[in-house]
């Protein structure tokens, strides 16, 4: 133990760096993939965004924990990311919304936190190297072992993390709750929006309610028949962790719905979109995670600054000629945007429904919107951005 009570811990890379600092939540190992976010605020959305399955999150914002954890800005149930990097945390949270600390929150879910990490050195290696697999641990004083327990972990590349995070059986959402579909559909006043849950955020389930769609949750291996039985006016594509090229039934479902109903597809939804078409994706340096990414709508002109968390994205050169490229990351230059105008589909690779995050692309969820209500073509469903 050191003079502040907290037992030593360790970030153990796969290329062997090692980064130590101080455990103040959670205790054991946790392999994943390192990644770092560049958010100021929101660790609370982060550490629930099911998008972070087996991650170990560095954040690049020195101080955490200032505001406590609340139950509204949850965006899941549980935390799925598998270990959090500070700088420091700060232990007595200052916000009248507060129910608890970070530390215990972590702690309620089995996960480790770490402070006193050099948060800039991890970062600034993480850009130069790519994000790598790596292992968090309060074991301090076991880095062989540790190194090689992460060099035999298998990382996210190939894999299907999207089964372990959908749910298991349709679900109606309805004033922030979700609750069993009980019963057939019956049609009502308002649009009917089926979300392909591959890892869903909440705040995409409230951004539609919002709008005044009735919104139904359905696993991601659906087929597109399962989904077509309920009628909806519009389908959703969810975001998501990992690879998408191993999603093999959802992509399937995806071509069966095509021309069929409208869909709209954000950040794994938009990837998953593309492969139905016969896209490719490659996995990215270190990806995008964080609030400040500038993308570029070519439709308008306009520059966004938008939330992102991927580390995938579509080869823009492997679209098929009927796709139109709407957005691009002016960082890189990757696919940010793409419509199918002939078959009523389009999707981006950023957040639209980020809170907290800019909201400068919330008309995206107008667009849809106003695709379902036409169902005419996309002239009319996207008169807005074009």
């Amino acid at each position: 133990m050191t003079s502040h009570g907290k037992r030593p811990a360790v970030v153990v890379l796969e290329d062997g760096s090692v980064f130590r600092g101080r455990a103040f939540a959670g205790d054991g190992d946790a392999c994943g993939e390192v990644v770092f976010n560049t958010a100021m605020t929101g660790y609370q959305e982060v550490l629930t965004d099911p998008s972070y399955r087996e991650q170990i999150l560095v954040m690049t914002y020195p101080l955490m924990g200032s505001y406590g954890i609340n139950d509204q800005d949850r965006e899941s149930p549980a935390i799925h990311l598998q270990g959090f990097v500070v700088r420091e945390y700060q232990s007595r949270p200052s916000n009248w919304r507060s129910t608890r600390t970070l530390q215990s929150y972590l702690e309620e879910f089995g996960r480790i936190g770490i402070e006193g990490v050099d948060t800039r050195a991890l970062t600034r290696r993480i850009r130069t190297a790519g994000a790598m697999r790596g292992i968090i641990s309060t074991r301090a004083d076991k880095v062989p072992e540790l190194l090689e327990r992460v060099r035999a972990y298998p990382g996210l590349a190939g894999r299907d993390i999207v089964s372990s995070v959908t749910c298991s059986r349709p679900l109606l959402w309805k004033s922030g709750e979700l609750a069993p579909l009980e019963g057939p559909m019956h049609k009502g006043a308002n649009l009917r929006v089926v979300v392909l849950d591959c890892g869903v955020k909440h705040n995409i389930l409230r951004s539609l309610e919002r709008m005044g769609c009735q919104v139904v949750l359905v696993p991601s291996r659906s087929s597109a028949e399962d989904i077509l039985t309920l009628r909806p006016d519009g389908v959703m594509l969810s975001n998501g962790p990992g690879d998408p090229a191993p999603l093999a039934a959802e992509i399937e479902t995806v071509r069966g719905l095509l021309g069929r109903v409208p869909i709209f597809g954000i950040c794994l939804g938009h990837q998953i979109l593309s492969l139905a078409f016969g896209a490719r994706t490659e996995k990215l340096k270190f990806g995008h995670h964080g609030v400040n990414q500038p993308v570029k709508n070519l439709l308008t002109g306009r520059v966004e600054i938008t939330s992102q968390n991927h580390g995938f994205s579509v080869v823009t050169d492997t679209l098929p000629k009927e796709a139109e490229i709407t957005h691009i990351n002016l960082n890189d230059q990757t696919l940010e945007g793409v419509r199918y105008p002939a078959h009523r589909a389009f999707s981006v690779q950023y957040h639209p429904e980020a809170s907290p995050g800019p909201h400068d692309s919330h008309y995206l969820f107008n667009e849809f919107l106003e695709l379902m209500g036409s169902k005419t073509g996309m002239a009319a469903g996207m008169r807005h951005i074009s």
